[in-house]
């Protein structure tokens, strides 16, 4: 009945939740100061796509909610690459502001690539699918343009504000030494 469905969306809005937690934490943990970064883009990114969502009147299903899902890893995973990247280059003995622009740099078609297959699958998956397949094409297609927003720009911007506005020099992005 009715109730079961509501009861599903509420479920599955309870693992979006926790899983949006355990996500943050981790990367708070594991990226230290940067996290915060990592942690501001996520929660941008999801406020992005709730809002295209409602603005477009698109329901919310349990196919869409596993679509915003799948957003949020593909999300941190962006963000994976370009700190990875960035660790790298600050192990080279890179300046702050060096290892950010080399590190996005070199992430962009890492991070370019897998979106924009994923996006040409969402595409496919909108086109040719019905009903519940569109939910979640729709958000994961939303979700792959807005991840890749707030992790190229959002990100960027909040590294460049610590480096150029703050005047950061050093950047604790890892518990281990980069030396």
């Amino acid at each position: 009945g009715a109730s079961m469905g509501e009861q599903a969306i509420n479920q599955g809005l309870m693992a979006l939740q926790w899983g949006l937690i355990a996500v943050l934490v981790f990367m708070l943990i594991w990226y230290r100061s940067a996290g915060i970064n990592a942690c501001i883009a996520q929660v941008l990114n999801l406020y992005i796509v709730f809002s295209i969502l409602s603005a477009f009147n698109l329901t919310l299903t349990l196919p869409s909610i596993a679509g915003m899902i799948l957003t949020i890893g593909m999300a941190v995973d962006a963000n994976v690459v370009i700190f990875e990247r960035i660790k790298e280059e600050l192990a080279l003995h890179k300046s702050r502001e060096a290892a950010i622009q080399t590190g996005f740099d070199h992430a962009f078609w890492a991070i370019m690539d897998s979106n924009i297959t994923t996006f040409i699958a969402a595409l496919f998956l909108s086109i040719l699918g019905t009903g519940p397949i569109k939910g979640f094409a729709y958000s994961l297609t939303i979700g792959v343009v807005s991840s890749v927003f707030t992790a190229h720009f959002v990100s960027r911007l909040i590294f460049d504000f610590g480096t150029e506005t703050l005047h950061q020099k050093k950047l604790h992005i890892t518990w281990r030494s980069l030396v």
